[in-house]
């Protein structure tokens, strides 16, 4: 019997009813208390590995760390509501920073540790952060932007990790040990923010979300909790700085387990740091499945996998291959986890769907007037629900105009089928209108990268006399992969195998790497921003050549 059969075998409530005992039971007061709660009951149990660099600690060191750096930030002058921006690489100072400033009651603003001084200047300004916990690998990026004058955040207000202190205040000495727990000067309850979290659209600067304590409490027992399942050893992969590791942890004191972190993600080690952790529950890049196999494949203990956007000809095999329930789900910066494939819907593997809506969540699809569409109808993803964000920070335009009434507007196409379930087709201003089809960018980049040459796809529309708009495909192919017109027949051939005629890119471009926003996305409109004319340097499928850049 396989791992998958013997998991299926194990009998768990329905959907419907996980669903109903996570909305009916209390949710603890705030995070400080999620912590508590998690320590109480499993003080001497590991809660996180940052298994490349050594560091550990226990749920009890956790709860005695973040008290006593609560302690130290108060001294200096951290306090409830005040903004604290935090630049750190994947090592435990970042959530022991997130959690100590979350029990403060204070905001924190994660920003990404590969930013340059303009960038690094915006978020800080813009979120209207106060202090600031800097690493040392990005000092010189703060101290030039401050030499500039574009950033007025005194030194005096900057904690420093792993450098020489000099005009700053070393973080190790931030830590105030105290005999009794910290308690906070003022209550903390679920409207509180707790961070203001960057995100990117597709064009303009990013914009910060409003997330509460509720949001994070939330997403974090949603993830814990839906699948209905003990998932003792969870592994983050991706910086700490976007969302997925921050939600991972508060999974993972929900579950009582051990967060298993890397430096940075890696499609080599993956599979390896799964088998020496005995993970049970991660997100699985694509790009493992095109990994050489290996003959340890199917040795894990993994559960659930969640992919995202995995080409509907590849998620079987993705699943036989490592022996676990590769799952797709759905959320974003503004809503948190917002819908979940169950492992139980063994039917829906390869359909493209995105599941359910999970608990907290209602979910409808709509017309341009916000209105009802049918079901199989196509039309832009609603959703309302407890604990979504509270808006964009200073931006109350942009705040009004992402909501109909009470139900957030994704921009996302998506389709509801008669059975309930989901299916995410492209952003509403991701289409392709060619002829009178209607093209979602997202199909044809899931298909292009199931071809076994292609690392990464994105798909653009081309201006045309006669269709109105083609379609352009640029494309980062694996190491080693030759960019010839063998390797175009390979590719071309495949999306012929899978998608329909009109769907069939015209051009085609490769590329080392595609240029990606803030948040990791690719950036498209600095593509379509290159050339006046963007079929110039590309191959044309239809004329079998490559028309030369001007």
């Amino acid at each position: 019997m396989t791992k998958r059969a013997d998991i299926l075998n194990q009998p768990v409530p329905s959907v419907t009813e996980r669903r109903r005992t996570i909305e009916a039971e209390p949710l603890p007061a705030n995070i400080a208390v999620l912590l508590e709660e998690a320590a109480d009951a499993a003080r001497d149990r590991l809660a996180w590995n940052f298994f490349e660099s050594g560091e550990q600690a226990t749920y009890g060191e956790v709860r005695e760390r973040v008290d006593a750096l609560a302690r130290g930030l108060l001294a200096r002058g951290v306090r409830k509501g005040v903004h604290v921006g935090v630049m750190l690489p994947n090592i435990a100072a970042f959530p022991l920073s997130w959690l100590a400033i979350g029990t403060i009651g204070a905001v924190m603003v994660p920003i990404n540790v590969t930013y340059r001084e303009r960038e690094l200047a915006y978020v800080l300004n813009d979120s209207e952060a106060e202090f600031l916990i800097l690493h040392e690998t990005a000092r010189d990026v703060y101290e030039r932007a401050r030499a500039g004058g574009s950033i007025a955040l005194p030194a005096e207000r900057v904690l420093l990790v792993d450098g020489a202190a000099g005009p700053y205040t070393a973080f190790r000495d931030a830590f105030e040990p105290g005999s009794e727990p910290f308690t906070a000067p003022e209550p903390v309850g679920h409207a509180d923010l707790l961070n203001i979290q960057y995100t990117s659209g597709t064009t303009g600067f990013p914009k910060g979300c409003l997330l509460t304590q509720e949001y994070w409490i939330i997403a974090g027992k949603v993830n814990a909790r839906r699948d209905g399942r003990a998932y003792e050893r969870i592994l983050a992969s991706t910086p700490f700085f976007y969302m997925d590791p921050q939600w991972l942890l508060l999974m993972t004191l929900y579950q009582r387990g051990t967060l298993f972190v890397a430096e940075r993600q890696s499609a080599t080690r993956f599979m390896g740091w799964v088998r020496e952790h005995a993970i049970n529950f991660c997100l699985l890049p694509l790009l493992v499945f095109k990994q050489p196999p290996h003959p340890d494949d199917r040795r894990n203990a993994v559960v659930r996998a969640n992919m995202y956007g995995v080409p509907r000809d590849l998620h079987a095999a993705v699943e036989e291959r490592f022996d676990l329930f590769a799952r797709e789900a759905f959320g974003m910066t503004e809503l948190g986890p917002t819908m979940f494939m169950p492992i139980e819907a063994v039917d829906k593997v390869g359909s493209g769907s995105c599941g359910v809506p999970g608990p907290f969540r209602e979910c409808r699809v709509v017309d341009e007037q916000g209105d009802t569409v049918p079901a199989g109808a196509f039309g832009e993803l609603v959703v309302r629900g407890r604990g979504i964000f509270k808006g964009y920070y200073n931006r109350p335009e942009a705040t009004a105009d992402a909501f109909f009434g009470e139900w957030f507007r994704t921009g996302d196409v998506f389709q509801r089928d008669r059975d309930g379930y989901f299916s995410i087709l492209g952003r509403t201003k991701d289409m392709i209108r060619r002829s009178s089809e209607n093209i979602a960018a997202r199909e044809v980049e899931a298909v292009l990268q199931g071809a076994r040459e292609v690392v990464e796809a994105a798909v653009v529309p081309v201006p045309d006399e006669v269709r109105g708009e083609e379609i352009k495909a640029y494309l980062v192919l694996e190491p080693g992969s030759a960019g010839d017109e063998a390797a175009l027949a390979s590719i071309i051939a495949h999306c012929r195998a899978n998608l329909a005629p009109f769907k069939v890119p015209r051009f085609y471009e490769f590329r080392p790497d595609l240029p990606k926003t803030a948040s990791n996305k690719i950036a498209k409109h600095r593509l379509t921003a290159e050339l006046p004319d963007l079929r110039l340097g590309s191959y044309d499928r239809v004329a079998g050549a490559w028309l030369e850049a001007s």
